[in-house]
Formats: C-alpha cells, structure tokens, sequence
C-alpha cells in the first residue's frame, strides 16, 4: 500500500532538487504482499521505455527469503551506480521531502554522510505510543553512553551516504544483520574519521500494512 505513494513522493521532491539523476532500488526478500508487482507496475509507469532493461529510475531487486535488514542493505549497495547512497524505508516513516534538504547540506559542508535525526530541534516522532517512544529514547541513550557517536539518532535509518565512503566503512566488515547494523555503521564511520551532519525529520509510523520483520 505504501509503495506508490512513496514513489511519487520522491519523484515529486526529489526530481526538481537534484533532476533525473537518479535511481530508486526497491529490496523484496520474496514478500507474499503483493510488493513485486506493485513495483513493476510503477516501473511501467515512472521508467523511461527507451532505457535499457534495469537502466531506469526504479529498479527492483530481489532475494530468495529473508536474510535481514543489514544484509539488504549491504545487498542495495552492491547494486547502486550513483555517486551518493540514500537509505530509507519505504513505508512513509521517512518521508522524502526531508532528502532536498540532505542534499543540500551534504554540498555545503562537504560531508561524508547526513543522518536524519529525530532527536533535535525540528526533529519528532508522530503516531508511537508512550512505551515504544520511550524504548527508543532508552535504546538510543544507552547507544549515546556507550558508543559516544558523533550523532543524535544513532538508531535512526534515514541517511544520505557518499557512495566511496559507504563502501570504505564496509569494506572487510561484516555488519549485523539487523537493526544494529544502522548504529554499527554510523560508530565504525566515526572512528574511520568521516564526517557526519544531521538533518531534523519527523518520524511518522506507518499508515498502512504492517511490518514484515
């Protein structure tokens, strides 16, 4: 359900920001839901029909069964042709009006990688109840004491990358599979010596379907 509407989402902000330069890789671990047909049929729609198959703005890539979040990560990376990565969800929690404004801030200051960030001013989340903001508030202060990033959002998975230093942090590296793999990245990062900048997002939960981890 959440798919299409992303999509036009991120062409509709993304587009006039940066133009046509641009790929958008859709990860499906062999969902049951549908998600592989709903994006070729985006594909059908947003892709120019003069491009050569699996050449055009969306793209979709899939895998046998569930392998975890980190491993499709790793797994878009080993697929994505820019010179910038952008990491997010596709369920509306990151909402790409905020990618402009990462892209802006990456050009200014020359940054290695930008995370979005919940945690400061302008930042918020929208539609958690008490309990799991709080766990998140927990999980991400425990992350701060123990791992002293040099971000707010350690937990956070909405990030631009410069591509060259995406790898470089991966490189003879095996990542966790799973939720940590965004605070693993983000600590190795730091002590690789990149440098990081942050842009406040608001964190919306999903509107529809549920999650499949």
């Amino acid at each position: 359900e959440n798919l299409p509407i992303m999509m036009y989402l991120i062409f509709k902000h993304v587009k006039p920001a940066i133009g046509n330069n641009f790929e958008v890789i859709v990860i499906d671990d062999a969902s049951k839901d549908g998600t592989q047909d709903v994006c070729k049929q985006l594909m059908t729609h947003y892709n120019d029909p003069n491009d050569a198959e699996d050449k055009g703005n969306i793209r979709l890539k899939t895998r046998a069964g569930k392998l975890g979040l980190g491993t499709a990560y790793v797994f878009g990376l080993g697929h994505a042709r820019g010179k910038f990565i952008i990491i997010m969800d596709a369920d509306m929690s990151h909402h790409p009006e905020s990618i402009p404004e990462m892209v802006k801030l990456q050009k200014e200051k020359s940054l290695d990688y930008v995370s979005g960030t919940r945690y400061a001013y302008g930042g918020g989340v929208y539609g958690w109840n008490l309990f799991r903001k709080l766990t998140s508030k927990v999980a991400n202060y425990l992350a701060q004491t123990m791992l002293a990033p040099d971000i707010s959002d350690l937990t956070g998975s909405f990030r631009l990358y410069r591509a060259d230093v995406l790898r470089a942090i991966m490189k003879d590296y095996t990542p966790p599979k799973g939720y940590a793999f965004q605070m693993a990245i983000a600590v190795r990062a730091q002590k690789l010596g990149f440098k990081s900048g942050e842009v406040p997002i608001e964190f919306v939960d999903r509107i529809y379907g549920e999650s499949s981890l």
